[in-house]
């Protein structure tokens, strides 16, 4: 079987969905369909370690995740302390000889978001040494696209880049970052607006645009019985003792405005006008901006909220947000940079109603009044009255997770979006055998 090499910007135990689909394909074709699997990515583990050396990183010397699940990780250092000219030079001297035409403004652009990976670089001099005969890349617009493409031309390989592309974000629209994007052999988007944003917005033909969804393992999210010892009860453990039978509204991805997590912050006094009995949980990493907003509001009412992070949930981070899932009554994300949104699929797994903003690829995903409900991006009003309305219209509630977790077992399954891309490949594989 052929040998895929995958180049994500990060891998586990970074936690962020780009990262969470490559893992989740890459050892299913591993495992299914006998691929020969190796992943390059970056020591980073959150997105300032991509840039800045007090981000956090797997350190040198730390072999605990040199192998993930029976797949090997080779991960190179990010340099930190490079200017951008000395940068520049390097990567001037490696396109001399791959001959892969970026404007100067394009590398910039993308040697400014990181990750810098100079000894990958460096190995660029000696292709030969590289076996592989397929390389897929995540996400735009990170550094590790541009050395995925640089590397497939040295070795005359197709390449793949599942991009992520978030749209709506008016950030993501600098000319400069879509130079990349038009030159791989294959884009897989998740969403068909996704895809016509591609050929509209960087003109890239229809034919090398690959819709496939995102994923989600639903048996994890089924709720064991009640009596089962392993069963992991996340009230029990984190609402008070007199207050378990409250209602519970979760939120689980980078605590940042371009998310949502601030805007339900904005939204909880509102909400707590009308619904008192509820506690608001955050799962995921940690941002000044949030952190900030959260000890204003603290200063004028006190909610029930339980800021949690990957840090202090430390080995039992899939467990306990399995549980959160499972235990909540309304799941909340309602973001604007989100190419699709595993976490959706997440709280459908467990039978819950999601709501999101009704703004880039979600009105696609998420079935308004069907599955779910949209809101306004950054209109905590908005929000604030949907989860009023969910919270006290239970059977409305029910009747929109169950809907929800039909469509994710029939559709969603991480063996069908592995065998979908398993066929994009083949396809690559036949056109350059031809």
């Amino acid at each position: 079987m052929p040998n895929i090499l995958y180049f994500p910007t990060r891998y586990y135990p970074a936690i962020s969905g780009a990262e969470f689909y490559i893992q989740s394909i890459a050892e299913i074709l591993y495992l299914k369909y006998n691929y020969r699997v190796n992943v390059y990515t970056s020591t980073a583990i959150d997105f300032k370690g991509l840039r800045e050396p007090n981000g956090r990183i797997i350190k040198n010397g730390d072999k605990y995740y040199e192998r993930v699940n029976n797949l090997k990780i080779t991960r190179f250092p990010v340099k930190y302390n490079v200017s951008l000219d000395d940068k520049i030079k390097l990567i001037k001297k490696i396109r001399s000889y791959t001959d892969l035409e970026l404007t100067d403004e394009c590398l910039t652009e993308y040697l400014r978001n990181g990750p810098y990976l100079e000894d990958f670089l460096e190995g660029l001099a000696h292709p030969s040494k590289i076996t592989l005969d397929l390389i897929h890349t995540s996400f735009f617009p990170y550094f590790n696209t541009i050395l995925t493409l640089m590397l497939g031309k040295l070795t005359n390989k197709p390449t793949v880049c599942t991009p992520f592309f978030h749209f709506s974000n008016p950030r993501y629209l600098n000319k400069n970052l879509f130079e990349p994007l038009q030159k791989f052999d294959r884009i897989i988007a998740c969403t068909h607006l996704e895809k016509k944003i591609l050929g509209e917005k960087l003109g890239i033909p229809e034919k090398k645009i690959k819709v496939i969804s995102m994923g989600v393992d639903y048996k994890k999210f089924i709720l064991p019985r009640k009596h089962t010892p392993k069963r992991f009860k996340f009230k029990q453990k984190y609402f008070k003792p007199n207050e378990k039978n409250y209602r519970m509204v979760l939120f689980c991805g980078y605590k940042n405005y371009e998310k949502g997590a601030i805007s339900i912050l904005k939204a909880i006094p509102y909400i707590l006008k009308k619904y008192r009995k509820v506690y608001f949980v955050f799962i995921g990493p940690p941002t000044l901006a949030f952190n900030r907003e959260l000890s204003k509001i603290q200063k004028t009412i006190e909610p029930r909220v339980i800021n949690l992070t990957p840090d202090n949930l430390k080995g039992y981070y899939d467990v306990k947000k399995i549980a959160a899932f499972n235990e909540t009554d309304v799941f909340l994300m309602p973001s604007r940079s989100d190419a699709y949104g595993i976490a959706f699929l997440e709280a459908w797994a467990s039978g819950k109603p999601v709501i999101g903003a009704n703004i880039g690829a979600t009105p696609e995903v998420i079935r308004d009044k069907i599955d779910g409900l949209l809101v306004g991006f950054d209109d905590y009003v908005d929000i604030a009255d949907k989860v009023v309305m969910l919270l006290k219209k239970k059977r409305l509630s029910k009747n929109l997770g169950l809907e929800g977790r039909n469509k994710v077992q029939k559709n969603f399954s991480w063996d069908m979006i592995a065998e979908k891309t398993h066929e994009t490949y083949q396809e690559l594989f036949l056109k350059q055998g031809e």
